[in-house]
């Protein structure tokens, strides 16, 4: 059983003994902490919104979440069953203080997660991340008196204010969608998108959508993380119904993975490029990706003479770094579309309708468009670490010896080869006891050979 604290949030396991698993009391005693930091910030501080994914433990959290910030004199605006991106929508449209998503994203349904957010609806940064945790260890809170606590308010189907936001996006072309007559099928993993993405997708006028795992019930049939490895069924039922297209989410709808006419996949890799390809022939602009990300999208950016730049994993630097190169369109090679004309968030619903759109207005099939984009591969590797072994030494001495090519240190080492199209990127995990190295080629035979090289020079040097 497992308790992770960061400074993203709090997320674990349900059940077992408080401070090892995600428990009441680890709840109360982080949502105090966010309290406490919203008050800290803002003593005019009042009002938060709270929406959770169909987990089966989500219920139950919601009313701890709900009821410890009446406790302390918040009101509580409660979207219930919601996406991620409807919650952080939410928070804009309601102009709330912040927000909880009560989601674990990808993991098993057994887990369960705190997702904090700020008055932008957007995540928190690593130092309002780290406060928040100082304050749960060091601080004590002083609960409302009778007369002082707060209100709850339920505004159940907010993703229909979500989805009307989005069909108002200038780059959205839902006349265009609706003429190419698409079928569409899906698999929304018996979570929340079971019910916002057939939304979605009516509101775009698709007539024929083919659904698979669309009951909220968060009893996950597969691994809930959208990998090529756990979409052998759409796949399959792509070809049989022959639809057009298929679109998978995870638990809170913020990656969105994208399969061909074929059954084969378009790659989470590629959802962000075709997306940017779309938004950038429309609106000229720069563009942002996480340094573990396809270089494919650098390609996009420099057909349209703009700038690219990249940021270290994890949205919140994505969304900063967007910030600072007033980039159009952005996000991380997982399937995680930022687009700020909407809001700065992971939002597959948005990558469904741009996409779409673009789509439409091409005239390809998904598997010829996938075509007209450099066939890039990414091989994915780790190396366990002990104690004793010192990380930074490590990536110095990398460093030392491949000074002359084009480098970052932003977050771990990232190397580049520019002669090749290839890279390379070393990083610590937050999580775990592991060199996570991620290499990238135009081919796979020759990623895995550059991950191997790594390897070996890493171990030489541990």
């Amino acid at each position: 059983m497992t308790l992770i604290k960061s400074i993203s949030g709090i997320r674990g396991t349900i059940g077992g003994v408080a401070n090892e698993n995600l428990t009441p009391s680890d709840i109360v005693k982080y949502i105090t902490a966010y309290s406490l930091w919203q008050k800290e910030t803002n003593k005019k501080a009042k009002t938060i919104v709270v929406g959770r994914d169909a987990r089966p433990s989500g219920k139950i959290i919601e009313n701890i979440v709900v009821a410890v910030f009446n406790s302390l004199g918040f009101d509580v605006i409660n979207i219930g069953l919601a996406t991620t991106p409807t919650t952080e929508f939410a928070v804009i449209n309601e102009k709330a203080d912040g927000g909880i998503i009560i989601t674990a994203s990808h993991n098993p349904n057994n887990w369960n997660a705190l997702k904090l957010l700020n008055n932008k609806g957007e995540f928190l940064n690593a130092d309002e991340g780290k406060r928040i945790l100082e304050l749960a260890e060091t601080s004590k809170a002083e609960f409302a008196e009778v007369g002082k606590l707060g209100n709850t308010t339920k505004l159940r189907n907010y993703e229909n204010l979500h989805i009307d936001s989005i069909l108002k996006l200038k780059l959205v072309n839902k006349e265009l969608i609706k003429a190419s007559n698409f079928t569409v099928a899906i698999d929304c993993v018996n979570s929340v998108g079971g019910f916002a993405i057939p939304k979605l997708l009516k509101s775009l006028g698709i007539k024929n959508i083919i659904e698979l795992y669309c009951t909220p019930n968060g009893q996950f049939p597969h691994n809930p993380e959208p990998l090529p490895e756990n979409l052998t069924e759409i796949s399959k039922l792509i070809k049989e119904k022959k639809a057009d297209i298929g679109f998978v989410v995870d638990p809170d709808v913020d990656r969105l993975a994208i399969v061909c006419e074929d059954g084969t996949m378009f790659g989470e890799e590629y959802t962000l490029v075709a997306v940017a390809d779309y938004v950038l022939s429309k609106t000229p602009g720069n563009t942002v990706s996480n340094l573990s990300s396809t270089r494919a999208l650098r390609d996009v950016s420099e057909k349209y003479g703009v700038e690219y730049n990249s940021a270290a994993v994890g949205e919140v630097n994505v969304v900063a770094k967007m910030k600072e190169t007033n980039a159009v369109i952005g996000g991380e090679g997982n399937g995680g579309v930022i687009y700020p004309e909407s809001h700065y968030g992971r939002d597959a619903l948005v990558g469904i309708a741009l996409f779409l759109s673009f789509l439409a207005e091409k005239q390809l099939k998904v598997s010829e468009l996938k075509k007209t984009y450099p066939n890039y591969f990414i091989s994915k590797n780790k190396i366990e670490l002990t104690k004793d072994i010192n990380l930074n030494n490590i990536f110095e001495k990398l460093l030392e010896k491949y000074k002359n090519n084009p480098h970052h240190t932003i977050d771990g080492l990232k190397i580049e080869f520019p002669e090749t199209k290839e890279w390379v990127h070393l990083r610590s995990s937050n999580t775990e006891p592991i060199i996570r190295i991620y290499c990238e080629s135009l081919n796979q035979k020759n990623a895995e050979a550059l991950a191997k090289k790594f390897i070996e020079e890493i171990k030489n040097l541990m």
